[in-house]
C-alpha cells in the first residue's frame, strides 16, 4: 500500500513539473501535497459511504433476517487514470479539475443478492439527510447496448475534518452477484491484449447478459413467493 502510494505521489510531482512550465520546484511540491490531501479526502468520503451501506446491511438483516449485501469493493481512481480523464475532457492537471469534473475518484460497488436489494438499499440512502444526489443512471431498467446493467449513483456526503467539513463526490455502483459476474467476465473477455473482439462477439455476450437478467427475475420471485418481504 505504501509503495502505490509513493508511487502515486511520484506521478503527480512528475505531471506537476511537466506542466509548471517556468514555476518553481516549491510551487510543484506545494500543488503536489494538495492533490495528496485531496486524494485523502476522497478517501475518507469513500469510507463514510461504505460504513453507512453496513449499517443498513445490519439493519436489514434484522428486519428481514437476511442480508441484501454480498460484498462491498472500493477504490480510488489511480493517478494515470485521473490524468487520461482530464485529457480527454481537454482540462488541466489541477486542484480544481479533479474535484469538480472527475465524478467517480472515489468509488464503492455493492454487490447485492436480489434486485429488490438494490432499490431498496439505494432509496434507503438516498433518503439520509447527509447525502446529496447529485446524477442517477439506472442501468438496470435500461440497460447499456451490450447489455450492461448496474444502478450507478454520484452522491456528495460530508466529511468532517479537525477544523473544517467538506463535501466530496462518490460514485456508487449497485448490482445483483449476476450482473457483476457479467460484468467482470465481460471486461476480462472484451479488453484481453492482442485481441480484436469481434460483432459475433458482442452478440454472444449480450445473450448472456439477457440471460443472467432473467435469472435475476426468476430468483427475484422465488424469493417474494418464499419470504414474502
Amino acid at each position: 500500500m505504501k509503495s502505490e502510494r509513493a508511487s502515486e505521489e511520484a506521478l503527480i510531482r512528475e505531471k506537476l513539473i511537466a506542466s509548471a512550465n517556468n514555476e518553481t520546484l516549491e510551487y510543484v511540491k506545494e500543488k503536489a501535497e494538495e492533490v495528496k490531501r485531496l486524494m485523502t479526502y476522497f478517501r475518507c468520503a469513500m469510507m463514510e459511504i461504505e460504513t453507512k451501506f453496513k449499517v443498513l446491511n445490519e439493519e436489514f438483516s434484522l428486519k428481514y433476517d437476511r442480508n441484501p449485501i454480498c460484498s462491498i469493493k472500493t477504490r480510488i481512481k489511480s493517478m494515470p487514470s485521473i490524468t487520461e480523464k482530464l485529457e480527454r475532457k481537454d482540462l488541466p492537471f489541477d486542484i480544481e479539475s479533479i474535484e469538480n469534473y472527475i465524478n467517480d475518484v472515489a468509488g464503492i460497488r455493492i454487490v447485492c443478492s436480489f434486485t429488490e436489494d438494490v432499490y431498496r438499499l439505494a432509496d434507503a440512502l438516498l433518503k439520509q439527510d447527509d447525502i446529496m444526489l447529485i446524477r442517477k443512471k439506472d442501468y438496470i431498467e435500461n440497460p447499456k447496448k451490450n447489455g450492461y446493467r448496474s444502478l450507478h449513483l454520484i452522491v456528495a456526503v460530508p466529511i468532517y475534518l479537525a477544523h473544517e467539513k467538506r463535501l466530496m463526490k462518490v460514485e456508487i455502483q449497485l448490482r445483483t452477484l449476476a450482473m457483476d459476474f457479467w460484468a467482470s467476465l465481460e471486461h476480462q473477455l472484451r479488453y484481453k491484449k492482442d485481441f480484436e473482439f469481434s460483432e459475433k462477439m458482442q452478440e454472444e455476450l449480450f445473450h448472456c447478459a439477457e440471460q443472467s437478467a432473467a435469472l435475476d427475475m426468476r430468483m427475484d420471485n422465488l424469493r417474494k413467493s418464499i419470504m414474502n418481504d
